[in-house]
């Protein structure tokens, strides 16, 4: 614990260009490794990208690499080898449960007991805290999160993320948008507080620069409305009036706002648009409806009305865009008539933040070669409940 205590006061008071040279220094003087590498997860989500003033080594696929393996799996994977010598274990570098890349290194096999393994895990997640600190003043981590370069909408939608993925006890939430480097109007946000969190889906309308400016206008409304104290429904209705200002009704955006009390389960909902929500609960998955109302900045002064529903743990929400759902096969069948009920299934044993890329994938594999013509958002959430004094998790009636 000394050791650890002393490299993340190093970190704390590192230049933000130098965070991964303290941490090999570190990883040099205490365990005796030889090699140290950062790998950060790319906005698609396929790669791991090398972080590095000039970036020498290629791009190693999530899918199909060690470093993938524990990336996907959030722990310690160890190379198995044929001979005697040094070992390369790569750890996974998450904040709060948002996965960010990987940290190899490479050390004697003393140094990769499990405790050592362990005591370098710890390592990596003040340098998972301490990068995201750093994006504020340097562009290092930014760059090595994109294989390609961003489309200026999707820079924008990009900055306004609050993450892609988050885990509490009471949750463990997940969320991917595609096409990564191309998007435009689709957008989601969250807030987690001592007692809720909030959660937020949203569909701008129109294409380009004109969607991530009315999607930009929509997430900072909403936050801005949030932060005032206000309830979904002053939520809705802040924004819609903020986007009604802006464009007369020429344009809007599709929402779909939830508020989980942390402690009860019980989820407070306004539907302003076209986000859908499906539930997986007990091997059934079943379509959770709500009363449509109109979406943000469609007329002057909407009223919007909250609706309320409860999960139980062990629930798995997942919420998608139209640009999911209303995708239609060689046939002509909508995606979520029958194919993502399918999808959500086959993936039940995945965790939150890995379902979002399954389902697209899966999506990709429904439409055949055709390219996706809108932006596709899935958000994934699994609902563990609260524990109780005596371990058990808090539960309640289940009407939804």
């Amino acid at each position: 614990m000394d050791r650890f205590a002393a490299v993340e006061r190093e970190l704390r008071k590192a230049a933000p260009h130098l965070l991964l040279d303290v941490v090999t220094a570190a990883l040099r003087e205490q365990y005796g490794v030889t090699g140290v590498e950062l790998r950060l997860a790319d906005y698609g989500m396929t790669t791991l990208q090398v972080v590095s003033e000039a970036p020498l080594a290629e791009p190693v696929h999530i899918h199909d690499s060690p470093q993938g393996r524990a990336f996907g799996a959030q722990e310690p994977y160890v190379e198995p080898r044929a001979t005697q010598g040094p070992v390369t274990a790569h750890l996974p570098v998450s904040v709060r449960g948002d996965r960010l890349g990987v940290l190899s290194v490479t050390a004697p096999e003393s140094s990769c007991s499990p405790a050592g393994l362990a005591e370098m895990q710890q390592i990596c997640e003040a340098l998972g805290h301490e990068i995201l600190v750093a994006e504020r003043d340097t562009d290092l981590y930014l760059l090595a999160r994109r294989a390609t370069r961003l489309t200026l909408a999707a820079e924008m939608q990009w900055q306004l993320l609050p993450g892609r993925s988050v885990a509490r006890p009471e949750f463990s939430l997940g969320a991917h948008l595609e096409p990564a480097y191309a998007i435009f109007g689709d957008n989601f946000d969250w807030s987690v507080s001592a007692h809720h969190l909030t959660l937020t889906v949203t569909n701008g309308m129109g294409k380009g620069m004109e969607a991530a400016l009315l999607t930009n206008l929509v997430v900072n409304a909403l936050r801005n409305a949030r932060r005032a104290g206000l309830d979904l429904p002053g939520q809705a209705s802040l924004a819609d009036q903020a986007v009604y200002a802006q464009h007369r009704g020429a344009l809007h955006a599709s929402v779909l706002l939830l508020r989980f009390d942390l402690a009860t389960g019980e989820v407070e909902a306004v539907d302003a648009g076209s986000p859908r929500m499906w539930r997986l609960r007990g091997g059934d998955v079943a379509a959770v409806d709500f009363d449509a109302q109109l979406p943000l900045g469609m007329f002057e002064e909407t009223e919007y009305v909250a609706e309320h529903f409860r999960v139980e743990p062990g629930d798995r929400l997942l919420i998608g865009s139209d640009g999911v759902y209303d995708s239609a096969s060689a046939a002509g069948e909508r995606y979520g008539e029958r194919a993502l009920a399918r999808s959500l299934s086959a993936h039940r044993f995945l965790p939150s933040g890995q379902v979002p890329l399954a389902v697209l994938r899966d999506l990709r594999d429904y439409r055949g070669p055709a390219p996706l013509d809108d932006d596709a958002l899935v958000v994934c959430l699994d609902w563990f409940g609260r524990q109780s004094s005596t371990g058990d998790a808090s539960t309640g009636d289940a009407s939804a």
